[in-house]
């Protein structure tokens, strides 16, 4: 089988790459990625000679170099290549705008032309905007996006499920809750606030720090879009969820009494524009049709991140020292 997967090089990508080398020895990959700040060659260093893989460079924004990816064909393409963080795009919208949504149009249209079998779109929980108290979001819940970046999202799975109902491309589109694991870019909560407390850096909560969300281990939803990849409706938009809704501030806390610091390194910022309140979804669609729930308990995973990221230092610290700190000390001051 031949996979395209484009932004293999980012946190979810990655994983996933090493996923389908380890688990699908017919799975033969290329991976499609721009190398942008987030995106890392190191990320995937242990498999880079894998007979199995190759790595070409491009941006899915450039229909020659989506081309010349798919020359060869592909049985199916996983597009994870998204601008993904919703305060770059507060400041940069027309980036998210121009990959998120344009690039995935481009793909998109380059795999339809090449006959490729199926279409995976990687998209957000952050489509349907804020959440109650109560309740979940469902796979028909109305798309109600807050920033400019769930705002590209949203606009891009509808262009997917167009081609599907429109021209009746083989299409499916995944939405998933909060990630956290090995090799996420440290602007994200968990890499970011755990390497700062290694720092003894100020830990920057947003508000209150009462925002819930629904944490997912890497690892689980690598899982889950291969399941959907493969088993799913065409046509069909499939919650992954974690089951596991927690506030901001007791994330926050669980990460430091992880790593032995104390809460001193908490710093209470401003909210940002539109910051939603929380996120939770109804998974019982992928449980019911596919037989897919999560494994990894967040009691167990984020212990296990945070050791990851001990045994890492060298590589978040050469993360840390470019683009991420540039970009924190242009928007939030020195020292976070």
């Amino acid at each position: 089988m031949r996979i395209l997967v484009t932004g293999g090089c980012g946190f979810i990508g990655s994983n996933f790459v090493r996923f389908l080398l380890r688990e699908r020895p017919e799975a033969h990959v290329t991976n499609f990625d721009a190398l942008t700040y987030a995106g890392n060659l190191e990320n995937l260093a242990e498999v880079e000679e894998h007979p199995r893989y190759r790595f070409v460079r491009g941006s899915i924004t450039d229909r020659a170099a989506v081309d010349a990816a798919l020359k060869d064909g592909a049985d199916v393409v996983y597009n994870f290549a998204a601008e993904s963080h919703v305060d770059r795009s507060l400041y940069e919208p027309q980036t998210f705008l121009d990959t998120n949504v344009k690039g995935t149009a481009t793909l998109l249209e380059a795999a339809v032309k090449a006959k490729v079998k199926r279409f995976v779109q990687i998209s957000t929980d952050e489509v349907y905007g804020s959440l109650g108290k109560d309740g979940f979001f469902t796979e028909t819940t109305p798309i109600k996006p807050s920033s400019p970046y769930s705002a590209a999202k949203a606009a891009a799975d509808l262009w997917v499920l167009a081609y599907h109902h429109t021209f009746g491309a083989d299409v499916v589109v995944t939405r998933s809750s909060n990630n956290y694991g090995p090799f996420q870019f440290p602007e994200k909560l968990i890499p970011l606030f755990v390497s700062n407390a290694l720092e003894d850096k100020p830990l920057p909560v947003y508000g209150d720090g009462r925002q819930v969300r629904d944490w997912l281990h890497v690892e689980d939803n690598c899982r889950a879009i291969e399941l959907v990849g493969t088993k799913g409706k065409s046509g069909e938009v499939y919650n992954i969820g974690g089951k596991c809704e927690r506030e901001n501030l007791v994330v926050t806390k669980a990460i430091l009494k992880a790593v032995g610091k104390t809460e001193s390194l908490i710093k209470y910022v401003a909210d940002r524009p539109g910051h939603d309140r929380r996120y939770a979804l109804d998974i019982s669609k992928i449980e019911k049709e596919l037989g897919w729930s999560p494994k990894v308990k967040f009691e167990e995973g984020l212990p296990a991140t945070v050791r990851w990221y001990l045994e890492h230092r060298e590589w978040w610290a050469r993360v840390k020292s470019g683009a991420y700190r540039e970009y924190y000390e242009k928007h939030y001051g020195k020292g976070l």
